[in-house]
């Protein structure tokens, strides 16, 4: 029995791209046959090798499109209006993807607005799905019975770390099982369960699925026969910081311990991977540019409107990069010129430093067009640990454990951070980012950079950067 997941697939978002498949497919298929008939224009037919590659360009754009706006992700907190705003974005951008698609390729296109009535129908089809889904509680499905042995300081990180409803719609808690070793000065609120009977005929009585191991004192004070009773009899036995990385995707870096490193530190890439790495770097940001290219000249243009004609559009700044070296780092600016008069500062939510241009350029992440250029020198990734400077970088090495260890890949534009953890500006807030740094150094591949990519594009669509 496990309940491991691609990220953050599970089987309620599985579900849910299962049902949308389904229904574009409906849609494709009658859609085709009610305009046949109405038009009596010759169309792609079931069956036919035209009609599967129509599906494919129609149906993969969508299910991408609607994965960056963030219409997977069971915990997006959006009104039924702002997701119908987000399906129609989705929409909109798949539309363009497939006709660039058709247009680079030498496929015939659909004839006579057939595309354009289908994209039409499948809103109305979506929308209806959404609406099923959500009245329906669809984020509840494959949600698993969990109990927590330990009612101590380790216990207390699920509620630490996912304070939420929404993010413990995956698992119920049942409660914590105290044992001796806890420390109760720091005992979690909730259900603290003294157990009558034994652990396994507890678990077998309320029918649990899953148990989390999180005793602040193991030695001695686990119940380790029913333990093994229970995992004889298909339960999950898991360790607390394996549930937290599971179900939040970051690593509760004030529990782990020094082993943990040790064994999950990847290998060094050969150099053919880092080449191909560089290769498929380079080739993005080089689409990148092709499509940004007026938003550059925009940012240039407004920068000198708002500060005049004679004030520098680019601002460097030395960051720490792979294995500590520094390297500059270029940016549009979007401070005042004299921004740094007191030396190096923090950059909060709502600077004042901040020009309204550079408030602007922050929100939909033009400022960090210039850093394709570090991408194509080497410096920096698309995706990785956001650089930090160096000044700072040298504070939270000696103040929080395991922070260079983030330095062991190349920084990136984006990162797992970024899409999981708010604007943060504080000491705590660095922990906290560290967490979701140390899961994307962990399980960093290509799959997983090319999903941090596609969802980055829901903080750039709806003006989600500072």
């Amino acid at each position: 029995m496990t309940h491991s997941r691609f990220h953050d697939l599970n089987l309620s978002n599985a579900t849910l791209i299962f049902a949308d498949i389904l229904v574009l497919f409906s849609i494709f298929s009658f859609g085709l046959i009610g305009i046949e008939h109405f038009t009596s224009t010759k169309l792609p037919q079931y069956g036919d090798t035209h009609f599967f590659i129509h599906l494919v360009l129609y149906t993969l754009p969508l299910q991408i499109a609607l994965l960056a706006v963030g219409l997977y992700n069971e915990k997006l907190r959006e009104s039924f209006n702002g997701m119908a705003v987000r399906l129609l974005v989705a929409l909109v951008l798949a539309y363009i993807l497939s006709s660039g698609i058709y247009f680079i390729t030498p496929l015939d296109t659909l004839p006579n607005f057939s595309r354009e009535l289908i994209f039409s129908l499948t809103f109305i089809g979506l929308l209806i799905s959404r609406f099923i889904a959500i009245t329906n509680n669809y984020e509840k499905i494959g949600q698993v019975k969990v109990l927590v042995i330990g009612a101590g300081e380790r216990a207390s990180l699920i509620e630490r770390c996912m304070r939420r409803k929404s993010d413990r719609v995956h698992f119920d808690l049942q409660g914590y099982v105290h044992i001796s070793g806890d420390n109760k000065e720091q005992a979690p609120k909730g259900n603290i369960i003294e157990l009558d009977c034994s652990l396994s005929d507890y678990v077998k009585q309320h029918n649990i699925e899953e148990i989390v191991i999180a005793a602040d004192e193991r030695r001695g004070n686990l119940p380790v026969d029913s333990l093994f009773n229970c995992k004889i009899d298909g339960v999950l036995i898991t360790d607390i910081i394996d549930f937290i990385e599971r179900e939040t995707g970051q690593i509760a870096v004030t529990h782990i311990y020094p082993s943990w490193v040790i064994f999950n530190d990847k290998k060094p890439s050969h150099f053919f991977v880092k080449a191909l790495n560089w290769l498929f770097n380079s080739t993005i940001a080089l689409l990148i540019l092709l499509f940004c290219w007026p938003l550059i000249i925009l940012a240039i243009i407004l920068i000198k409107l708002e500060d005049g004609i004679s004030a520098p559009v680019l601002y460097s700044q030395q960051r720490t990069g792979l294995r500590g070296k520094p390297f500059q780092i270029y940016k549009f600016r979007s401070m005042r010129l004299d921004a740094e008069k007191n030396g190096a500062q923090w950059a909060t939510e709502a600077d004042p430093r901040i020009t309204k241009i550079g408030l602007f350029l922050r929100k939909y992440r033009i400022d960090e067009l210039p850093q394709l250029f570090n991408v194509f020198r080497g410096d920096m990734c698309f995706v990785g640990p956001r650089p930090e400077r160096p000044q700072f970088a040298e504070q939270f090495e000696h103040s929080i454990p395991y922070y260079n260890h983030r330095h062991n890949v190349k920084p990136g534009l984006t990162g797992w951070a970024q899409l999981k953890y708010p604007y943060g500006s504080s000491k705590e807030d660095a922990i906290e980012k560290l967490k979701f740094d140390l899961y994307y150094i962990k399980h960093r591949s290509f799959m997983l950079d090319i999903l941090i990519l596609i969802r980055t594009s829901e903080i750039v669509l709806f003006g989600k950067g500072r």
